[in-house]
């Protein structure tokens, strides 16, 4: 917090992301309040990630060849649009049934191409707020604001839409992002040079991944974090199945469960910002996924609101303090020249293949039930940390010379 660049950042991020969070669950709410459809639950949250899978390579490429600074703020802009776009709609009366639910649902597709420009762009911008020294510290802090606005957001949805309706709800994600565009734009950047861009966007993102997949601790972590993304974290799409169908809550019950996950994910963030050394990340983010799995198979079969809360709180904790963990490693191995590209394979491998599981989740849900659903992805996510654990996690601390650039990496 010494940087006055990074001061600016986290206080406009605060208030931005506590209204993507609302956003995100008014737009969870009113799908399943138009419609009562699980599948198009999963097809929501898969409309809202795949352009990550498709476009983050090419969001990489920009990152490294032109301004990244003016990128996060065009695509912070474009958001505020798609917000107040969505709010008007709403307000007015013109989302209404299965139509309606598929408008929302075409605006997350809007909003995910968007940001798969600014997750890569945003994740090498940080480098440049705080230096090479102060970043782990940095990933870790913004993880916790992250996580933080994932505890108030959804409170204040729950609240707001019982009150004023979901449509004021999108309108005030519109106005928090006149916060963070302010902040930017108060920025004093040093000028760095940026490398020309003699290679295609599609050559970028084949040295980016090359260079991950040849690098054995980024390569293992980026595995068990598609892992995580894939079958761990789609518990959040069926939020509103276990809020209304199976606690027979309403939309407070709805922002309350989605806070208490946000509470442990900030703890967790914390917790991680607060180490002192960076040694031993191979089995942290071992022994989180692990922690994360078996929290999953008991949320799966749960049914009273307490021990929702409580196994939530503990699969935030876990599952936020992996995703830290593998970015600190990753962004410690790579060259700044191939930083954009490589946060870019991240990005597709931690958020591009959560549509993929979402769309899996909605179908699956819609034979099976939730619960069961969420028993075979917990155990999906236990049997990959297994395999880490005990042959990846293991080979890491024995091979030799794999901690060259990072003492992280064990």
């Amino acid at each position: 917090m010494q940087h006055r660049n990074f001061q600016l950042f986290i206080a406009g991020q605060l208030i931005s992301l506590i209204g993507t969070w609302m956003q995100t669950t008014a737009q969870l709410w009113l799908v399943y309040k138009l419609t009562g459809s699980a599948a198009l639950l999963g097809i929501f949250g898969f409309a809202s990630q795949v352009p990550m899978l498709f476009l983050s390579s090419l969001g990489g490429y920009i990152g490294d060849h032109y301004n990244r600074h003016r990128g996060v703020i065009a695509t912070q802009t474009v958001s505020m649009v798609l917000a107040f776009v969505l709010a008007a709609l709403t307000l007015t009366g013109a989302i209404r049934g299965w139509r309606g639910a598929w408008v929302v649902v075409v605006i997350a597709f809007l909003l995910g191409v968007v940001n798969a420009f600014d997750v890569p762009i945003r994740q090498a911008f940080l480098v440049q707020m705080v230096g090479k020294e102060d970043l782990p510290n940095a990933i870790a802090l913004n993880s916790s604001i992250f996580n933080g606005a994932r505890v108030v957001g959804p409170a204040i949805a729950g609240f707001a839409i019982a009150w004023l309706g979901e449509g004021w709800c999108f309108f005030l994600n519109g106005l928090s992002f006149v916060a963070v565009i302010v902040a930017l734009l108060m920025m004093k950047i040093p000028k760095t040079e940026m490398r020309p861009a003699d290679e295609s966007p599609l050559k970028s993102l084949v040295q980016g991944f090359q260079f991950a997949m040849s690098d054995l601790p980024i390569r293992s972590t980026l595995l068990l974090l598609s892992v995580l993304s894939l079958f761990g974290l789609q518990y959040s799409v069926f939020m509103p199945i276990y809020a209304q169908d199976i606690l027979k809550g309403n939309a407070r019950t709805l922002g309350l469960l989605m806070s208490s996950a946000g509470v442990g994910a900030v703890l967790g963030a914390l917790h991680f910002a607060a180490r002192t050394h960076y040694r031993g990340l191979a089995r942290w983010i071992g022994a989180t996924s692990t922690t994360c799995a078996i929290g999953l198979l008991i949320f799966s079969g749960a049914k009273a609101f307490w021990l929702c809360v409580v196994v939530l709180f503990v699969v935030g904790f876990a599952a936020t303090s992996q995703m830290a963990a593998t970015n600190t490693l990753i962004q410690n191995r790579v060259p700044d020249e191939l930083r954009s590209r490589v946060m870019a394979v991240y990005a597709t491998m931690f958020m591009g293949v959560q549509p993929i599981g979402a769309l899996i989740a909605g179908g699956v849900a819609k034979r099976i039930g939730a619960p069961h659903t969420l028993t075979a992805f917990g155990s999906m996510v236990l049997l990959g940390s297994l395999v880490f654990v005990f042959r990846v996690g293991m080979r890491l601390q024995q091979t030799p010379g794999e901690t060259t650039k990072a003492a992280a990496s064990d």
